[in-house]
């Protein structure tokens, strides 16, 4: 709220001289799944703690066009102040909650995750993962520490990919070790090594079919790379246990929601 409010609050809001409370209601604009109802009602709460705020439904619900999600009762000023940034929360956790159940339901396979990553707007990150939990997907890691993820381009600046996971596994401190690889053959210089999840990247059907026997006794396995609501399902087919898609968070659409007074 503060980056609306600095210098001098909001000048628009402060002409009004009615302070008689009034009730709005949020009201979606198109069917979704709902998410960010807490932090609209923080929002709300910040600019008046005695605001009464009243959902109408829950978190991770799917809603249709019209549904009221929620109401507010309180003096007008505070209601108004609060309104784009309470809305901007729900528009943006309710479009990743969508975007990621589309994905889920596409694949409608109990055995295969679909799972978020990195690429989420700076700041944002908490609330874009708890959006993608919403609508059924799970958390990859959520920063540099939480894992060992040894990409393309560690490799390429190593140089020797097996020796590199063998540093891994000699380092780790209880920390689990996903490597990522692009070829078959990649895989076979390190098939057998002691690493939790072996990750293909960008590899086609037919390899990541082979990949993913290759790999089933060793590791956990996951695919991404270009991932589309196209051809989840046959990259699910491959029997893969995780497919990290960047799509449903660095460009979940917004979802359309309106305050009414």
């Amino acid at each position: 709220m503060s980056e609306d409010l600095k210098p001098s609050g909001d000048i628009t809001t402060d002409l009004i001289k009615s302070n008689k409370k009034i009730k709005a209601k949020i009201v979606a604009q198109q069917d979704c799944i709902v998410g960010g109802l807490n932090f609209a009602k923080k929002t709300f709460k910040y600019s008046d703690k005695k605001i009464i705020f009243k959902f109408k439904t829950k978190d991770g619900k799917k809603i249709n066009k019209g549904k009221i999600i929620a109401t507010i009762y309180g003096k007008p000023k505070a209601i108004l102040k609060s309104e784009r940034v309470a809305l901007n929360f729900l528009s943006l956790i309710s479009g990743v909650a969508t975007i990621t159940n589309a994905f889920v339901k596409k694949i409608n396979n109990k055995t295969c995750k679909v799972c978020c990553t990195r690429k989420t707007i700076p700041n944002l990150r908490l609330i874009q993962k708890y959006g993608v939990r919403l609508g059924g997907g799970h958390n990859h890691r959520f920063n540099l520490s939480d894992e060992i993820l040894i990409k393309d381009n560690h490799i390429v600046v190593d140089g020797n990919i097996r020796q590199l996971v063998e540093r891994a596994i000699k380092k780790n401190k209880k920390k689990k070790i996903t490597v990522e690889v692009d070829t078959i053959n990649q895989l076979k210089k390190i098939i057998g090594l002691k690493f939790n999840r072996a990750l293909f990247d960008n590899m086609n059907i037919k390899n990541l079919k082979k990949a993913v026997k290759l790999s089933n006794k060793f590791y956990e396995t996951e695919a991404s790379g270009g991932v589309n609501l196209k051809n989840i399902k046959k990259i699910a087919s491959s029997g893969v246990n995780r497919i990290s898609i960047g799509q449903i968070t660095h460009s979940a659409p917004a979802v359309n929601f309106s305050l009414e007074i």
